[in-house]
């Protein structure tokens, strides 16, 4: 079967528009090791929009000590896009509850809050979450796991009511990223051990009738979705914070098609179908919810900002985003 063509157009570009964005926005950081679009590492809360810098190293380091990620201070990092869409909504429950029936096809639903937030405010969205408890056997014994760091995690979560039920949203947020290789083989007994149980059917996530193993899915960004999954599944089955059901929110831009590309050989070819696309093939992998409800939603940036970007578009911290990643604003 012939892979899914490799678009390298989108990386290259986004390097240009970062870089253009930073060496206006922040002339005397920007341009590190030569690269216009990477920030000195020092001066990472740069790569937030003003008004998120204090108020983003109030809520990772002050609360909650999250662990920040390697490349933060880099244009196209992930965490910083992440940070810079959704922290602003934060506090903006009107303007979530749009983005959320955006992304979900429903209506606005009512947000909820997840934690407190700097000041005590109460947040609307938590960042780099882990769930509760241990949930899938990952945490230092006798102590929590740090957020962000050695566990499992999303980078975003936001809870809400619809139609009477509670929900959590479990948000995963990419921007640049592509893979190919499989994940360290050192680490491969230990997975195992953690998540052996926990990944099929009936307890987990993945169907358990199409002969794969836990092995098969130790390729990126096949094993970031399913551990993903399985924390989404035990929340659930914890009904972690009253909520009924939890679903994981995959985000990624429509122009990364690399980050589509099926890395794991066994999944391109589950339930007798030949899958040229990395979602396609983990959801075919995925068993059906007793309530007919999709737990895996993979969606674009794009179709879920776009629409909202338009309509915010007075906004200050929607000017920031249409200013700096202009490829949000195309409906897609």
């Amino acid at each position: 079967m012939t892979p899914a063509r490799k678009d390298t157009a989108f990386i290259p570009a986004q390097r240009l528009a970062q870089g253009a964005f930073l060496t206006q926005a922040e002339p005397d950081c920007a341009g590190y090791r030569g690269s216009a679009y990477r920030l000195a590492p020092d001066a990472f809360a740069r790569n937030f929009a003003p008004e998120l810098r204090e108020m983003a190293r109030a809520y990772f380091e002050g609360l909650y000590g999250i662990a920040w990620h390697q490349h933060v201070a880099h244009g196209l990092s992930s965490q910083a896009a992440c940070i810079n869409f959704l922290m602003p909504l934060a506090t903006r429950p009107d303007w979530l509850s749009r983005l959320v029936g955006y992304a979900l096809e429903i209506a606005p639903p009512i947000m909820l809050p997840v934690e407190p937030g700097p000041g005590g405010t109460p947040w609307y969205v938590g960042f780099e979450w882990i769930g509760k408890a241990d949930y899938l056997n990952e945490w230092p014994a006798g102590k929590p796991a740090t957020r962000g760091a050695n566990a499992t995690s999303t980078d975003a979560i936001v809870r809400f009511e619809h139609d009477g039920r509670i929900e959590t949203l479990l948000i995963e947020w990419k921007y640049s990223e592509s893979y190919g290789a499989p994940v360290d083989a050192k680490g491969t007994e230990k997975r195992r051990a953690r998540y052996q149980h926990l990944a099929f059917a009936p307890r987990g996530p993945l169907r358990a009738d199409l002969g794969l193993t836990l092995d098969d899915f130790f390729w990126e960004p096949f094993y970031q979705m399913l551990r993903q999954m399985m924390l989404a599944r035990r929340m659930e089955d914890a009904h972690e914070a009253d909520t009924a059901r939890v679903r994981v929110l995959h985000l990624s831009p429509a122009g990364n098609r690399d980050l589509h590309k099926v890395t794991a050989p066994r999944l391109r070819e589950t339930g007798g179908v030949g899958h040229l696309d990395a979602y396609t093939a983990f959801q075919a992998c995925l068993a059906p919810p007793a309530d007919g409800v999709a737990r895996f939603i993979p969606r674009t940036i794009e179709a879920v900002f776009a629409p909202l970007l338009q309509q915010a578009a007075g906004e200050r911290w929607a000017r920031y985003l249409i200013d700096r990643y202009s490829f949000a604003t195309q409906p897609g």
